[in-house]
């Protein structure tokens, strides 16, 4: 079964982007999630590898560094290898399918290296009658329309 997990959470270190001997970038990077609650006061939070291929891999180690919140959307994968002192290890991993920026509109998480975002176009919900119907039109009974 494959299933897909989405995080939101801060950087905890500069991404590492590396490639491989065919030249295939790969970066890997850490977020801290914050739990959804808190104990005794304070927040706790989860600390999760995360890797990213390709293009994705670029994107994250050009636009991202420390601190900068980020949503990260993918499924875990566990690798095993053998530790120098012969005892075998497992890291699981959050291989990322989809990365984007997370953070308020005022600029306060921005990364200034980053070009300005597209104007805001407001909100474009439409605005509801709260229950005066002064505006509205009878609806005529089915006889009477023409199709």
């Amino acid at each position: 079964m494959y299933s897909i997990s989405v995080m939101l959470g801060r950087l905890v270190e500069d991404p590492e982007l590396r490639h491989t001997p065919n030249g295939v970038a790969i970066c890997s990077f850490r977020i801290a999630v914050d739990r959804p609650y808190k104990k005794d006061g304070k927040s706790i939070a989860d600390f999760f590898t995360i890797i990213a291929w390709r293009e994705q891999g670029e994107f994250v180690s050009k636009y991202f560094k420390k601190g900068k919140p980020i949503v990260v959307q993918g499924h875990f994968e566990t690798r095993s290898y053998t530790g120098k002192d012969g005892n075998k290890r497992y890291i699981t991993e959050l291989v990322a399918e989809r990365i984007s920026f997370a953070g308020d509109s005022s600029g306060s998480d921005r990364n200034t290296s980053l070009p300005d975002p597209p104007p805001e176009r407001g909100n474009t919900a439409p605005a509801y009658s709260t229950g005066d119907t002064r505006d509205f039109e009878e609806i005529p009974s089915d006889d009477d329309l023409p199709f």
